[in-house]
């Protein structure tokens, strides 16, 4: 009878740790898919730029978190188009508490501050193909430079904390670094200075929806000036899993020709449309580039 019993209690025992491993496991798995079905919201700040950047980098993002998200799970990206003045960009991550944004490679508001930067360019260098816009008046100037140096006698206006006033002066141009982002176009009617520039990725949306609320500015068609100036991605240090997903992200679309497809999409056709070959080129050198990026040449087969 006691044999009976011993037995029946070992079943009922194997039993009981059968049933509970189970439960456990299921959840161990139920807590799992809980967690790979949690929505990643990610805070892009899309600021102090272009109309056109915005909605291109936006794009990218969106592309690099679709191709992890098998791996990392669904997403949704909070777009913020706060503008910050001057230096207050540098607080983005420490005071503002984004989760990323693109910026240039080297940017000098950053260099004391803590960010993982994703060095995957997703422009080719096409901000760093920089186009004046200059007073209507000046075009005979314009048209008639044939060398760096009457290049280097006019004043370039440049907003304040801007990185290209550095590479500029580095370069021996003149630089009149002041105002901002909004004024820039102002003062550039006023003759405070004799041209601006921007990159051949934004110079016709900023005319378009900047430029053109003066009076007498134009886009020149004669000097295209370039230096090492790709934008990459900017990441809170707080968030390395978020780092690793959007540098996984880059390399895959990548590799799978989606991120030249978008790039084709807003730029196919800009060597044509600014007649970029057809311009005296100046090359600068960018004293703030990292030097993964240093061997950045100009090639306008490669847009």
């Amino acid at each position: 009878m006691t044999v009976h019993i011993t037995a029946a209690a070992l079943i009922l025992f194997t039993f009981s740790l059968i049933t509970f491993s189970c439960d456990g496991s299921d959840t161990q798995s139920e807590t799992s898919n809980a967690s790979i079905s949690d929505t990643t919201m990610v805070d892009l700040w899309n600021g102090n730029r272009s109309q056109i950047r915005q909605i291109y980098e936006k794009e990218v993002l969106a592309a690099v978190l679709n191709a992890t998200e098998e791996d990392f799970g669904p997403w949704e990206i909070k777009e913020t188009l706060d503008e910050y003045p001057g230096d207050d960009e540098a607080l983005v991550f420490s005071e503002k508490g984004h989760d990323l944004f693109v910026t240039i490679a080297g940017n000098q508001k950053f260099e004391e501050g803590d960010m993982i930067v994703i060095p995957k360019p997703m422009t080719k260098n096409l901000l760093g193909y920089r186009v004046p816009i200059i007073r209507e008046g000046d075009s005979e100037l314009f048209e008639n430079i044939s060398n760096r140096e009457e290049v280097q006698q006019l004043k370039h206006g440049i907003p304040e904390t801007w990185s290209d006033a550095v590479i500029f002066r580095e370069n021996g141009y003149q630089v009149v670094e002041e105002g901002d982002f909004d004024d820039i176009f102002e003062r550039l009617e006023n003759g405070l200075f004799d041209y601006t520039a921007f990159g051949a990725n934004e110079v016709m949306s900023v005319y378009e929806n900047r430029a053109t609320q003066r009076e007498g500015l134009t886009i020149d068609p004669n000097i295209l000036l370039f230096y090492p100036f790709p934008l990459v991605f900017y990441v809170n240090p707080d968030l390395s899993n978020l780092a690793v997903r959007v540098e996984e992200g880059m390399v895959r679309i990548s590799d799978n020709g989606e991120l030249d497809s978008i790039f084709n999409r807003y730029y196919g056709d800009i060597v044509e449309k600014l007649n970029l070959n057809e311009r005296i080129l100046f090359e600068l050198d960018n004293p703030l580039i990292p030097d993964e990026f240093r061997d950045l040449k100009p090639n306008l087969d490669n847009l």
